[in-house]
């Protein structure tokens, strides 16, 4: 499973921008934050400019509640062994929080006082399970994407917050096809359309002999697939999604294993994930996370750099060229996280 497991400075430090954008224009800059430790942050979970959290390697999970200037460890005891993927969070106080890995690596902690105490509210004891990212509807109905078992992508849900999952029928699954699973790789393989439980949600998968995208429109219960257009393989396909709503959403992805270069790795859908458009400027790299900020601009990053576009994903300019895994943004905030303790939030020139 090395395909899955293998995937700070002191003070605010602002990372030069590249050139690409109109003279007289807002740029954007990513602004680091010293969190004081070289965590890898693959799991992001912003709400807001002022709070925000972050899970990684060896167990570690921060947060902040002042945009960052510093950063408080509130990881759950006993999990230094385990990696963090994936954290969502509602507020400063409830989180959930997903580790990966093959039979009982894979669980789910949830915390409601700011991650001062945490409850394991999932353990897998299937070995052929292995689960990469969660999402939530609303804050009360959630769901978490499990590689395939027996031929079909598994679906775990709640409907209390995190407090307690259960496996769903498999009835209303499509088959995967040979090699084909999800990326571990930013918390975002999984994700829904907004927190106003409407059911919508999609993931994205590779490995395999096509990229697709899965969408279901009934909280989990059924799921339709289609062909996402990005290139496949055993360690390339669609990394991250990210939609503004229930139609219009982007794909992003690429090679983990060559991340300078990654053709036709980016696209977009104005129906609901049903068709996909090719990107006609995409990033050309490999990019593990994609968020929208607000309109037609969303935001791509990956290790070897961060890329924007104006108009809905059509189009991408690189503007920073430090390494990211994962790009959230929550109420007009974005935040960055990745490698060697790095987390940033976005600002503007």
């Amino acid at each position: 499973m090395i395909r899955k497991l293998s995937m700070a400075a002191l003070g605010l430090v602002t990372l030069a921008a590249t050139s690409g954008f109109a003279s007289g224009a807002p740029a954007p800059s990513w602004e680091l934050s010293g969190t004081g430790v070289t965590a890898r942050f693959r799991g992001l979970a912003p709400v807001s400019d002022r709070i925000a959290w972050v899970a990684g390697s060896g167990g570690t999970i921060l947060r902040t509640a002042d945009g960052g200037q510093t950063w408080q460890r509130v990881d759950p005891p006993g999990t230094a062994d385990l990696q963090f993927r994936d954290i969502e969070a509602f507020d400063a106080h409830h989180a959930v929080a997903l580790t990966i890995g093959e039979g009982d690596q894979s669980r789910l902690y949830a915390t409601s006082d700011g991650g001062a105490t945490w409850a394991e509210t999932f353990r897998n004891d299937d070995p052929a399970a292995f689960y990469d990212c969660v999402t939530f509807l609303d804050r009360r109905h959630g769901l978490a994407l499990s590689d395939p078992v027996g031929g079909t992508f598994r679906i775990l849900a709640t409907a209390d917050g995190g407090r307690t999952w259960h496996v769903q029928p498999t009835s209303g699954m499509p088959e995967a096809l040979p090699g084909e699973f999800a990326f571990a790789a930013s918390g975002t393989c999984l994700v829904a359309a907004d927190h106003l439980g409407r059911g919508h949600a999609w993931f994205a998968t590779g490995g395999g002999e096509r990229a697709r995208i899965f969408a279901t429109t009934d909280g989990g219960r059924s799921w339709r697939v289609t062909d996402s257009g990005v290139p496949s393989g055993p360690s390339a396909g669609v990394y991250s999604l990210a939609f503004r709503d229930p139609a219009h959403g982007i794909a992003v992805g690429g090679d983990y294993a060559v991340p300078e270069t990654a053709p036709h790795a980016a696209a977009t859908t104005r129906d609901g994930g049903r068709t996909w458009t090719p990107a006609r400027t995409e990033p050309g790299e490999y990019r593990s996370g994609a968020a929208w900020l607000h309109g037609t601009t969303a935001l791509a990053v990956g290790p070897t750099g961060s890329d924007i576009s104006r108009d809905g994903g059509r189009t991408w300019t690189r503007f920073d060229g430090g390494s990211f895994d994962a790009v959230l943004c929550a109420k007009g905030a974005c935040w960055a996280s990745g490698e060697q303790g790095r987390v940033a939030k976005l600002a503007w020139r």
